[in-house]
């Protein structure tokens, strides 16, 4: 009987031809060239805890395309005129986050460029199959900075609430107000480095990484990524429920140092054996018997058959284009000047007078933590009376650049961290009162912590912009970077206490009337 498998052709594969390979070596070159910042930037990210999974992730990323090295011999490179589009999309990221020094735009815009490359000089079918590594590369950037303080404001927050349950399943009395748990003794402080953003980072990678090399349905791929969010949570808070028990009963020493940071590594540790024990109770549902170590096993591909038949790969007219594309980003990037960012002249705020009008103010200051998360250039924070009323807590934050990360911190994710609900917000010109030649619109905001109500006034000073809305605050930096080589601004907020009985009439009344006295004064200190 004849041997019919004998007998089957081969399937063909392809190599790559030298001409290729010089193609592809200058673009690797050209890439390096001008992205040659981006690489330090991203590299210096990598030092911070939040980010430090990083430096595997392009490892992990080039595994899996040798995990798919046989389909991708298998599969012609037919090039694809989408590439440069998308390649070209890329590179204008990339200038104008340069243009603009905003650093976190060109991070991304690598990985858009490689996968425009990619897509010119292979084409569809093996974009497809190297489309999984070059979007994990998207795991190793920094957010934005302003996504990243509003999401570690609410973790935190959710944080302290679920750490608290914690410590009352103990039976310890304890009282939260907004990420401050008080044990009486002792007062613990749930700041940035507590938010779990340490955990979920590098959680959500492995997750990613996991649902990608698993051959596993779509639904279960996006049940174990979705996961490490309420995993990295729960186990974060019940670090910190942990963290006030160990304080409660041993002292203040339990959350500071090396046991600190001890526990900080054991809760990962854990975390990702929760989300191993969930992958393994979802291959049980589907009546799947095999361990954890058959279905995670990295499978490396199989060696070519002897008698393969093996062809050249073409070079298609638009990886050449591509080439010539990334030839003359790396020209423009070189020849591309150096754009020093404009800092205005303007006085310091120690200098900013203490007798406004009819307010005597008196100066207090913001302690080191927050300063360092603050990351501000200059600000006052002081206390005004007329005599007469209420006083206004006078509070402005100044950046003299907010380009690589370092800008306000919004009050509507601040002032729940200290406990305060906001129970009315929305947006009102202030009679009577200019910012920048145009007339003043403030954030007015009723904020209640038990039986205290405040009442809150709050603008973004944007160079000659007043703005209320932060993510316009952003469009603007963004803008004015471009155009005008300028990113200072400013926060300013009034804050007037408001006695039990008091209307928010009265509040306001006194809000409006400092604010005619201390805005006009501003210029000076909040250059247009």
């Amino acid at each position: 009987m004849p041997d019919f498998a004998s007998a089957a052709p081969a399937s063909k594969e392809y190599s790559v031809t030298p001409l290729l390979w010089a193609v592809i070596g200058l673009l690797c070159v050209a890439l390096v060239v001008t992205f040659r910042h981006t690489f330090g930037f991203i590299y210096s990210f990598w030092q911070i805890p939040e980010y430090s999974h990083g430096f595997l992730v392009p490892l992990i990323s080039a595994l899996m395309l040798w995990q798919r090295r046989r389909e991708l011999q298998q599969t012609p490179f037919t090039g694809s005129w989408a590439g440069i589009a998308l390649a070209l999309v890329g590179f204008l990221m990339y200038f104008v986050g340069t243009v603009a020094a905003i650093t976190t735009v060109d991070a991304y815009a690598l990985v858009v460029v490689i996968a425009g490359i990619f897509l010119a000089v292979a084409g569809w079918p093996a974009f497809r199959i190297a489309l999984p590594a070059i979007a994990l590369l998207l795991l190793m950037n920094p957010i934005p900075q302003f996504l990243f303080n509003n999401l570690s404001s609410a973790l935190q927050l959710l944080s302290s609430r679920i750490g608290v349950a914690v410590i009352r399943l103990f039976g310890i009395s304890v009282f939260l107000e907004g990420n401050v748990i008080d044990l009486g003794n002792y007062k613990l402080q749930v700041v940035e480095a507590c938010s779990g953003l340490r955990y979920l980072f590098p959680l959500l990678t492995l997750g990613v990484i996991v649902a990608t090399m698993v051959r596993f349905p779509l639904w279960m791929r996006l049940v174990i990524v979705a996961s490490t969010v309420p995993i990295t949570i729960l186990m974060n808070s019940f670090r910190i429920g942990v963290i006030g028990v160990l304080v409660d009963r041993h002292g203040i020493s339990q959350a500071e140092g090396f046991l600190h940071d001890f526990e900080g590594w054991v809760i990962f540790m854990a975390s990702f054996v929760l989300l191993l024990i969930e992958i393994w109770l979802l291959v049980r549902l589907r009546g799947d018997r095999r361990g954890l170590r058959e279905i995670i096993a990295i499978e490396w591909p199989e060696p070519r058959p002897k008698g393969t038949p093996l062809l050249g790969r073409a070079l298609p007219a638009s990886a050449v284009a591509a080439m010539a594309l990334a030839l003359v980003a790396a020209v423009g990037a070189t020849t591309l000047p150096d754009r020093e960012e404009k800092v205005p002249e303007r006085s310091e705020f120690s200098r900013f007078p203490l007798q406004v009008g009819g307010w005597q103010g008196r100066r207090d200051r913001i302690e080191a933590e927050y300063l360092d998360a603050l990351k501000l250039d200059d600000y006052i924070l002081a206390d005004y009376g007329d005599g007469k009323a209420r006083p206004v807590n006078f509070y402005v934050a100044w950046y003299a650049s907010q380009r690589t990360g370092r800008a306000a911190h919004s009050p509507a994710s601040c002032l729940p961290g200290g406990g305060w609900r906001m129970s009315r917000f929305e947006q009102l010109p202030v009679a009577g009162v200019t910012s920048g030649g145009q007339p003043l619109r403030v954030n007015r905001v009723v904020i209640s912590q038990g039986d205290e109500r405040q009442l809150v006034y709050y603008w973004f000073k944007q160079r000659d912009r007043t703005v209320t809305n932060e993510y316009l605050v952003k469009w603007y930096m963004l803008w004015d970077s471009l155009f005008r080589s300028r990113s200072d601004g400013a926060l300013v907020r009034l804050i007037t206490p408001l006695s039990k009985g008091e209307t928010e009439s009265a509040g306001d009344a006194r809000l409006v009337d400092f604010a005619r006295q201390s805005v006009p004064l501003l210029g000076r200190f909040i250059p247009d």
